[in-house]
Formats: C-alpha cells, sequence, structure tokens
C-alpha cells in the first residue's frame, strides 16, 4: 500500500466509512485534524461497481458469518449492515426521518426502556444541517413529530404505483399519510443528479442522485487529506500502559499492520463495534474496552419490520420506483388503549422478485416452497406490500457476545442472542393488523404475512452514569478518554423509524465537540 500516514501518529484514527464514519471524517480532516479511515470492504465506484442487479448486489452488505440466537429470525446480514466504504448508506433505502421528542424520554413519558441522556433540542441543529448538507427532498408538511417542515428540496413525485394504493387505503380509514423524507435528490445539487426512478435503491444508486458518505462525505475528507484505506479489517484496538487507546491493529490481503493515533473513534455497526471492544481486551481491560460497566454488547434492539403483502386485480408493479414513498406515523407514539407503549411507522414499501420470494418463503401463514411459491411469484406484478418499522425495547439479555468459532481474520465470530418481549409482540400484532386494514380498504386481498427485522441499534449506550452506559453524550468512553464510538450501537432506545439521519447527527455532534477538544 502507499501510505500517507504510515509512519506518523494520526490525530484521528477512524474504523468504518459508513454513515457516521464518513462525516466523521469529512467534519474533523475539514477541521485540520489528520486522519485515517479504515473500512473492511471495497471502495467501488458506482459507474462501474454497482449493477441493476438483485443477486449480485447482495455483496454491499456484510455477509460474514454471524452465530444467531434466540426466538426471533433476524436477519444479520445484507438487509442490516453494508460493507465496505460507504457502509449502509450504499444499501438503504433512503428513507431519512428525525426522531421524536418522545423518542428521548420514553421511561419518563411511558415507563417503559430508559431516558437517553439528551434531548431532541440537542440533535435539532445537527439534524438540520445533515438534511441541508445531502438536500433531503421532503414534503412542505410533515404531520408528526418535532419537525413538521418543509424539507430543503421539494417531496418526490410522481410516486410509485404501491405508494398510490398506500395514500388511497390510509384515506379510506381517515389514517393520515406523507410522501416519505429521502435522502434521494428531487433536484439536481451539488454535482448530483435527480432520481429517475430506477428503483435500484437498495441495488446501490449509479446515477448518485441517492444520497450516501461514499458519494459525498468521503470524496470531501480526502480532498481536505484524509486517507481512507478500503479492504482494511481491524483486529485489535491497542491501549498504552496510561490505559488509554493508542491505535489499531489491521489487516489487509493477509498481512497485518499498525496505525497509530491521538484518538480512536469506531463507527464499525451495531454488531461489529461491541465485537471488537470485547476482542481487544487486555491486562488493563480483561472484560474488554470501555466495559467497566458491563454495557458493552448488551440491550441491543432491532426494529420489528414484518410484511404485508396482498393481491390486486390490477398490476401493482413492486419494482416500479424508489423503493418507500409513502408513510404514515399515526401510530408511532404510545396510546394506552393499545395495550402496549410506544408506536411504529407504516411505509408503503416495493420489493424486488428475490426479495419478495425470500420473503414469501417464510410467510407465518403459508410458507411456500416449490409449485406454490412458483406460483405465488408468476403473480409477482399484482402485489402490493406494506413494512412496519416498530420499536423494539432494550432488554439486557439481548446481547452481542464473541463465540469459540474464529474467522478467517482470526477473531471469534460475532454471537447475537435475541428475543422480543410481550410489548414488542402486541406492537408487531397491532401493526400487522393495520397494515391489513390500509390494504384491503385500497382494494387488495391479503395474500402473505412475513415476519423481518431491520436495523440494529444498541450495545454500546450513551448515559450519564458509568456503572450503567459505555459512553457520554459524544460518544466518549467512561474508561478510555481517546476512545470514542459513534454509530447505532450508542442508542438508548430504538424509535419506531429508520436510525440513518439520527446516526449522522450524532456523527455531526461528535465531530463538534473533538474540535472543540482539539483547540483546547
Amino acid at each position: 500500500m502507499k501510505r500517507r500516514y504510515e509512519q506518523d501518529e494520526v490525530d484521528i484514527l477512524i474504523v468504518g466509512a459508513g454513515a457516521a464514519g464518513g462525516v466523521l471524517a469529512k467534519e474533523l480532516s475539514e477541521a485540520g485534524l489528520s486522519v485515517v479511515v479504515l473500512d473492511a470492504g471495497p471502495w467501488r465506484d458506482p459507474q462501474k461497481n454497482f449493477a441493476s442487479d438483485e443477486l449480485s448486489m447482495r455483496q454491499l452488505g456484510w455477509e460474514d458469518t454471524r452465530l444467531v440466537d434466540g426466538t426471533v429470525p433476524l436477519g444479520v446480514g445484507y438487509s442490516n449492515s453494508g460493507r465496505g466504504v460507504g457502509g449502509g448508506t450504499q444499501n438503504f433505502t433512503g428513507v431519512f426521518l428525525r426522531f421524536h421528542e418522545s423518542d428521548f424520554k420514553t421511561k419518563s413519558i411511558d415507563g417503559v426502556g430508559e431516558d437517553w441522556p439528551i434531548h431532541y433540542k440537542d440533535l435539532e441543529p445537527y439534524y438540520n444541517r445533515i438534511e441541508k448538507e445531502i438536500a433531503v427532498s421532503g414534503p412542505k408538511h410533515f404531520p408528526w413529530g418535532n419537525f413538521r417542515g418543509p424539507y430543503p428540496y421539494p417531496e418526490r413525485d410522481p410516486l410509485s404505483p404501491n405508494a398510490y394504493l398506500f395514500q388511497k387505503g390510509c384515506e379510506a380509514l381517515g389514517i393520515q399519510s406523507a410522501v416519505t423524507p429521502l435522502a434521494i435528490l428531487s433536484a439536481p445539487y451539488d454535482g448530483r443528479p435527480p432520481c429517475i426512478n430506477r428503483g435500484f435503491c437498495i441495488q446501490g444508486c449509479m446515477p448518485n442522485a441517492k444520497f450516501s458518505t461514499l458519494t459525498v462525505h468521503i470524496p470531501k475528507a480526502v480532498k481536505a487529506g484524509a486517507e481512507v484505506l478500503p479492504d482494511c479489517m481491524v483486529t485489535q484496538i491497542e491501549v498504552d500502559a496510561n490505559g488509554h487507546a493508542s491505535g489499531v491493529l489491521f489487516i489487509h490481503q493477509g498481512t497485518e499492520y499498525r496505525q497509530r493515533a491521538k484518538t480512536v473513534i469506531v463507527c464499525a455497526h451495531a454488531v461489529e463495534t461491541p465485537r471488537l471492544l470485547l476482542h481487544s481486551a487486555s491486562p488493563l481491560f480483561p472484560d474488554g474496552l470501555a466495559n467497566s460497566s458491563g454495557w458493552v454488547g448488551r440491550a441491543i434492539m432491532t426494529h420489528s419490520s414484518n410484511d404485508v403483502y396482498a393481491k390486486f386485480e390490477q398490476e401493482v408493479r413492486l419494482y416500479k420506483g424508489t423503493p418507500v414513498l409513502a408513510s404514515t406515523q399515526d401510530f408511532y407514539e404510545t396510546d394506552p388503549r393499545r395495550g402496549y407503549a410506544r408506536g411504529y411507522t407504516i411505509h408503503s414499501h416495493g420489493s424486488r422478485p428475490i426479495d419478495m420470494a425470500d420473503g414469501i418463503s417464510k410467510s407465518t401463514q403459508d410458507p411456500l416452497w416449490g409449485s406454490g411459491l412458483r406460483q405465488a411469484m408468476l403473480n409477482y406484478n399484482h402485489y402490493g406490500r406494506l413494512t412496519m418499522v416498530g420499536e423494539v425495547l432494550p432488554q439486557w439479555d439481548n446481547h452481542i457476545s464473541l463465540s469459540d468459532e474464529k474467522d478467517d481474520y482470526g477473531m471469534p465470530r460475532a454471537a447475537v442472542t435475541f428475543n422480543y418481549g410481550d410489548n414488542d409482540r402486541k406492537l408487531i400484532d397491532h401493526a400487522v393488523d393495520n397494515m391489513q386494514l390500509i390494504l384491503k380498504a385500497a382494494g387488495g386481498e391479503i395474500a402473505f404475512v412475513v415476519p423481518d427485522t431491520q436495523h440494529f441499534m444498541g450495545g454500546c449506550r450513551m448515559g450519564n452514569n458509568p456503572a450503567t452506559s459505555v459512553v457520554n453524550t459524544y460518544g466518549q468512553s467512561h474508561d478510555i478518554p481517546n476512545l470514542f464510538i459513534c454509530d447505532a450501537s450508542l442508542f438508548v432506545t430504538s424509535s419506531g423509524c429508520n436510525p440513518t439521519n439520527t446516526v449522522m447527527a450524532l456523527a455531526a455532534r461528535t465531530a463538534d465537540y473533538i474540535i472543540e477538544l482539539a483547540s483546547i
């Protein structure tokens, strides 16, 4: 490798070039700090390496083996985490929602979960900054939460047939719906073209109409002097005799290297971040780094993401348009009459053939195989689909640990233990019932209900009390002051909406904090 900072102790070493790592790399390098970013996956060129191919683009996800235990059929690979420069922003749908104020106060307001040590107002300026920086498209008026619009760029138009059917069903039932805020351009911006509804958002956006840190933040970081190294798997965070992080060990093409740094920031995903911290145990930190509280890897969460498919007489063609174009958050806040706490978002959500076939083969009503699956897929063009993003409450027993099985780098594979609680199951039942009602009201015949999960969060929760949390409100480790964690593993609760906007807002806030520390 031709290295710029190989022999240097850099100011900042970032592990992971995804949603958070990209933001941090840009902000910190533009502030004049020397920055090295290491990512386990490749550096892709969207025009050369992305393809309008559902199967081949599964390579955008983290497909290394993770061991799963528990009663919930977790998706722990392609659909939950990215691999490569850009991370999960390469293969996410672009849904860009803000948390509500209540998401930060679930214990105080609803008596469940835990309160965050920050509030909505702490992230509001960073939500504003990030949404403006990437030109989020959205409605002039958004009916829910603290921020009601307008968004920097106009809402997407036209919508997909699936989205129009969703709006029709919602209107018939008196449910509010809105065009979904998206990190996908509705008009040209910063050298990027507007979306033309190719619909391959999850396969990587070849024209770059969809935001990713690969195409927005990383190039600006490199221009400001950051060194970004792909295909570099970090296997160990090193600490010195004083208990401070001193750098990392990483493997590139079978050879181990060391990068020294004054500050290490781990942005490796809610599974890989705890895994790396636990594996970096040392005589000074025998239980893993940043883990004096015992909370590293604990209280992981996912979103319940069950799908409902309905068959329509007319063609819907779920492949048409951006996957998510209309949503409702009418069921987002707690309503005691429902018999459970917290809530969920419902999206009209497109589906490509392999995704649908894989899903309906696991349907809770009538799992399909062989000729039955083939017959259902022959009618693919006539199905509509809705998906929920349901809040899952944190539980200590849901956790990441190290297994006895090793990967190709010699690291123990991550073992993921997860079960739903009673509240989670009641919330899912309520959401599935409502999705069925909406599809029926739009003229569909319910065909399949598919259990699913999305978006790993938690495992390194933030808090003011070092005995019950891993980091402070800026992601700074309570135990190791020059070790930061900045990704969805910081989350105290999961909310009922997609997490990317909040991950990036937290990263921008952490960047400001580190820049301020560096100036002292």
